[in-house]
C-alpha cells in the first residue's frame, strides 16, 4: 500500500495487459454463446460481411475498448476492431468511438458481450469523472473501495484509475485495513494495532476504521498511518480532521453521494472512498449498428 492507500499491483494500473482479462472475456462469451447464436445462424448468411459502428449515445468517459476489441477477436480473429476514441477520453453524444468490420455472423454474436463490457467500464469511468470535479477544489481524492462485481474487479478499478480516481485495495492482502469487527474480534483499536504489529511488522501501513473521536484519538495513540472517518456528521468529520492534525491521513466513507461531496471534501480529509463507484454507476449507453 502507497503513501496514499492505493494499490499498487496491477490492478491498479491505468493500463491493462491483455493476459489479464482474456480469460474474463472468454467466460462471458461462453456465457452468451454456449447454446449457440440460435438467430443470427438462420437469419445471416456464412459468407456475409460488413461493417459496424460503436457510437456513445450520451457524453462521458469511455473505458474498456481493448476489452471489448478482444471480445470481438476472440470469437474470430477476423474481425477488426478500430478504435476512435482513447480510453479514458470524453466523448460526446453521438460520436463514433471505434468501427468494426468483418463476417457478419461473427460480429453480430460478440455484439452484446463487447457492449457489455464496454457499457459498464464507461460508465465507471465516467461516474468517476465527474466525483472527481466535485472536489477539484479541494486537496481530497477520490478512492474506490472492493465493492465490486465478483470476478469484475480488474476491470472495474481500471475503469476508476481512468475517471481519474485512486484505487483502494485491490485485495485483502494488499494492506491491513483494521474494521469495526475486527476491533471487537481484538479487544479494541489498540489491541488489534498491537497484534499487527507484532505479527507483521512496521513497515505495512494500516489503516483503521472509527466512527467517533474517542476512536480517531486511540487510533492516533496506537500509531495507526490512516484513519477512517465513516458515517461521521460534517461537524464531527471536521472535529476529526482538526484532532488528527496531519498525524494521519484521513479517508472520509460512508453515505457520500455526488451532492454531498464538496461538503465532505470541505471538511479537509486527504482521502474520500466511494463504494458506488463499482456498485452502482449507471453503464454509459454505446450502440451498435451495422453500416454495410
Amino acid at each position: 500500500m502507497n503513501p496514499s492507500g492505493a494499490s499498487t499491483r496491477q490492478g491498479a494500473d491505468a493500463s491493462l495487459n491483455p493476459l489479464l482479462y482474456e480469460a474474463i472475456v472468454k467466460m462471458a462469451l461462453l456465457e452468451d454463446l454456449g447454446g449457440g447464436d440460435v438467430t443470427t445462424n438462420a437469419t445471416v448468411g456464412t459468407d456475409q460481411r460488413t461493417k459496424a459502428t460503436l457510437t456513445a449515445k450520451q457524453p462521458g468517459v469511455v473505458a474498456g475498448l481493448d476489452v471489448a476489441a478482444s471480445a470481438f477477436g476472440l470469437l474470430d480473429p477476423r474481425l477488426k476492431f478500430s478504435a476512435l476514441a482513447a480510453d479514458g477520453e470524453e466523448v460526446a453524444r453521438g460520436q463514433i468511438v471505434a468501427l468494426v468490420e468483418g463476417p457478419t455472423r461473427s460480429l453480430l454474436s460478440a455484439e452484446r458481450t463487447a457492449l457489455n463490457f464496454l457499457q459498464r467500464l464507461s460508465g465507471i469511468a465516467t461516474a468517476t469523472r465527474l466525483a472527481v470535479e466535485r472536489v477539484r477544489p479541494f486537496k481530497a481524492r477520490i478512492l474506490d473501495t472492493r465493492k465490486t462485481t465478483p470476478g469484475l474487479r480488474l476491470l472495474e478499478k481500471y475503469a476508476v484509475k481512468l475517471g481519474g480516481g485512486l484505487n483502494h485495495r485491490f485485495g485483502l492482502g494488499d494492506a491491513v485495513m483494521i474494521k469495526d469487527n475486527h476491533i471487537v474480534a481484538a479487544g479494541g483499536i489498540a489491541a488489534a494495532l498491537q497484534l499487527v504489529r507484532k505479527q507483521l511488522g512496521p513497515l505495512l501501513k494500516v489503516e483503521v476504521e472509527t466512527e467517533s473521536l474517542a476512536q480517531v484519538e486511540e487510533a492516533l495513540q496506537a500509531g495507526a498511518d490512516v484513519i477512517m472517518l465513516d458515517n461521521m456528521p460534517l461537524e464531527l468529520m471536521r472535529e476529526a480532521v482538526k484532532l488528527v492534525d496531519g498525524r494521519a491521513l484521513t479517508e472520509a466513507s460512508g453515505g457520500i453521494t455526488l451532492e454531498t461531496l464538496p461538503e465532505v471534501a470541505a471538511t479537509g480529509v486527504d482521502f474520500i472512498s466511494l463504494g458506488w463507484l463499482t456498485h452502482s454507476s449507471r453503464a454509459l449507453d454505446i450502440s451498435l449498428r451495422l453500416v454495410s
